[in-house]
């Protein structure tokens, strides 16, 4: 029951409890958005205390991380419940267990009963193997571009991914891991500085599939991922990721500890996120990999599983890429019919007996096939279960187009994924939980709906949210300048000559400064190449060094320029002069070719919605506030977002998209601008 209002303050003690804490935790702390945090911290301290979901906009430079985590931490320290904070980025999660929580702990601690625990739970295929390294499985790599995982958290770069290099280097890379593991108390991959190579890092761990578990593994007891469960079970704080989220939400598996509240930030990622996680891959090699696996270390006969893979490839070597509206057709759903018997029979006849209790090549052939026979389940029940399925291959450029198309001669590789994950997140996340979905942009104007309904918090039986806005520190009409290249040609394949003049203006006008932001690597790639030909500016451009090199020198280096695609659009923090220009290059609507985005504007259509603006605009109008909040991230920060796409200033649902970002002051005049740019690059 939640408790009465304080008929002298107003407030419960819950809420006075919160603000007390915040107002003690941020003592001494600079650049602290007050009025934003005490807004913040009152509304989540309520929402828990009454157990009601909430939804809240928090702007740049609000400190929301502190705002929420001080009424977690005095819940979970008045419930003995763990609490739960899920991120979409490593960035932010790394920032709130290395940084934002130790801050705060400092000063809570000393005013606590007890100091508070805190715990970080990653998926199991991010923490070293000792059973692996100790030669428990084989020494086997999946098939090239096949990923046999489930509920792992792939959406995470790491700081070399390239797979590929010589056996001697792959060699030196498992001895230094092997060293690591000597010495390491966690064995979490995001520690080891430097990093290895994701061939090298599978030799020493396994997906939540290949494992053993705690019964059978020999070293259980010495699990780091085990261990990192332990922890979290005693812990006060928890923080996790949205894959991990989205398993323990759909797959009902006890990834995670018990809990009562979640606060989800980076709340715009979640359905993305949840719809990876939990979408699925089939392709003809993956079968074949499978097979040998099953071979090799089960000794059973696998003709049958090479003869289902044989029998599909046929069937899809002349089917077309792209979505498929009414699923698989019936020959193609007779081949995986055909797949699924077979892996039935394979994962009957490869049981073993109590022998083989801790074989991990047993094991390892098995869960290939178990990952098979469950997308084979979800391809037959795609229809009934209103999931989405497309064919994709391997791409090419084009030289003449100008762009990158499916190669329909390379092998077919079956999608799936969920049209909507929108039920399952309100049964399986928000029916028993408390829930905070925090983020710089996630309402539209002030609406919150379009994202509430992706996830789940509107329509018949969704249940009842809060909304609240809680502002920003920052004055962005005297700070900031929107422009609208509206004089230029609409967008098409590649990057227009007249955009790329505009830009060269930009740029001269600026003298440097500028995060670059483009809607393909080729374009990146393509600007960068034209504007170091015609400027003698530094330009920097993503896929030249590590994503942390490239910003590091952009931040330290004031006039030098930063070029790159969407994974810049949201994880680059660089306050100051050294970003007083960002241009971005298009509106950022999902390609027209994809087929997820494709399948839910029809499905809104259907319903007698619009699709377009449901889905694709939407989508649009987040990332584009995303891109336009790397500008401000300071009170003293000023520049200007240019956006070289005239449909923002010339379409009608420009008015939709621009309610989205922050309130700039606004021109279309170019000369305005340039003179503006001007007097920054010499202020």
């Amino acid at each position: 029951m939640a408790e009465q209002e304080n008929p002298v303050t107003g407030r419960s003690r819950a809420e006075r409890t919160a603000l007390d804490l915040l107002d003690k935790a941020v003592a001494g702390m600079d650049g602290q958005n007050r009025t934003g945090q005490h807004t913040m911290a009152l509304h989540v301290a309520r929402a828990i205390e009454n157990n009601e979901h909430l939804l809240v906009q928090a702007g740049t430079g609000t400190g929301k991380s502190l705002a929420y985590l001080v009424p977690l931490i005095a819940h979970a320290m008045d419930s003995n419940k763990p609490t739960l904070v899920s991120t979409a980025t490593l960035a932010l999660q790394s920032q709130i267990v290395a940084r934002d929580l130790p801050r705060l702990l400092e000063t809570l601690n000393p005013l606590l009963e007890r100091p508070v625990i805190v715990a970080l739970v990653k998926g199991r295929a991010n923490y070293l193997c000792r059973h692996k390294l100790e030669g428990g499985f084989p020494s086997e790599e999946p098939a090239e571009g096949q990923l046999f995982s489930l509920g792992e958290d792939t959406s995470v770069p790491h700081v070399a991914a390239a797979i590929g290099g010589t056996a001697s280097q792959l060699g030196k890379e498992v001895l230094r891991l092997r060293e690591w593991a000597e010495t390491t108390s966690t064995g979490d991959r995001d520690e080891l500085m430097p990093g290895v190579t994701d061939r090298a890092w599978r030799q020493v761990s396994v997906t939540s599939m290949e494992c053993l578990g705690a019964q059978k593994c020999p070293l259980a007891e010495e699990c780091f991922s085990e261990l990192a469960r332990q922890r979290a079970a005693e812990a006060d704080v928890v923080v996790t990721n949205h894959a991990m989220l989205a398993v323990s939400a759909f797959e009902g598996l006890a990834v995670l500890p018990e809990y009562d509240v979640v606060v989800v930030d980076e709340a715009h990622e979640l359905q993305d996120r949840v719809t990876g996680a939990v979408s699925g891959q089939l392709s003809v090699t993956m079968i074949h990999a499978a097979a040998s696996s099953a071979r090799k270390h089960t000794a059973i006969t696998v003709d049958a599983l090479n003869s289902a893979a044989d029998r599909l490839e046929l069937a899809l070597a002349d089917a077309p890429s792209g979505l498929l509206p009414n699923g698989l057709n019936d020959e193609q759903l007779d081949c995986i019919d055909q797949l699924r018997e077979a892996c039935r029979a394979a994962l009957s006849d490869s049981k073993g007996d109590s022998s083989n209790a801790v074989d991990g090549g047993r094991q390892l052939a098995r869960s290939r096939l178990l990952l098979i026979l469950e997308l084979c389940e979800r391809l037959l029940a795609a229809r009934e279960n209103r999931e989405v399925v497309w064919l994709s291959r391997a791409s090419s450029f084009d030289p003449q187009q100008g762009y990158s198309a499916p190669d329909e001669g390379a092998p077919a590789l079956i999608n799936i994924a969920p049209l909507s994950v929108a039920g399952r997140l309100r049964e399986g996340l928000f029916a028993d939980h408390t829930v905070v979905l925090t983020s710089a942009t996630l309402a539209i104007g002030a609406a919150f709906e379009p994202a509430a309904g992706g996830l789940g918090l509107m329509g018949e039986g969704a249940p009842s949210w809060t909304g609240v806005d809680v502002g920003s520190p920052f004055d962005y009409p005297k700070q900031g300048m929107l422009y609208v290249a509206a004089h230029l040609p609409k967008p098409r394949r590649g990057t227009s000559p007249e955009a790329l003049d505009e830009l060269e203006r930009l740029l001269r006008a600026s003298k440097g400064g500028a995060l670059c932001l483009f809607s393909s690597r080729r374009a990146a790639e393509e600007a960068a190449e034209q504007m170091r030909s015609r400027l003698d500016l530094s330009i920097l451009c993503q896929g030249e060094s590590t994503m942390a090199a490239l910003v590091k020198q952009f931040a330290d280096e004031k006039d030098t320029c930063l070029f790159g695609t969407m994974s810049l659009w949201q994880g680059v923090d660089v306050p100051g002069g050294s970003c007083r220009l960002v241009v971005i290059d298009r509106i950022p609507f999902p390609r027209p070719d994809d087929p997820l985005m494709t399948a839910r504007s029809r499905a809104v259509a259907q319903s007698g919605g619009n699709g377009f603006m449901a889905v694709s605009a939407t989508h649009a109008a987040i990332r584009l506030a995303q891109g336009a909040g790397r500008l401000i991230r300071t009170t003293g920060d000023k520049g200007v977002v240019a956006v070289l796409d005239s449909r923002l200033s010339t379409e009608r649902y420009g008015g939709f998209l621009r309610a989205a970002l922050p309130p700039f002051w606004a021109t279309t005049d170019s000369s305005v601008v340039s003179g503006a740019l001007e007097r920054l690059s010499t202020g």
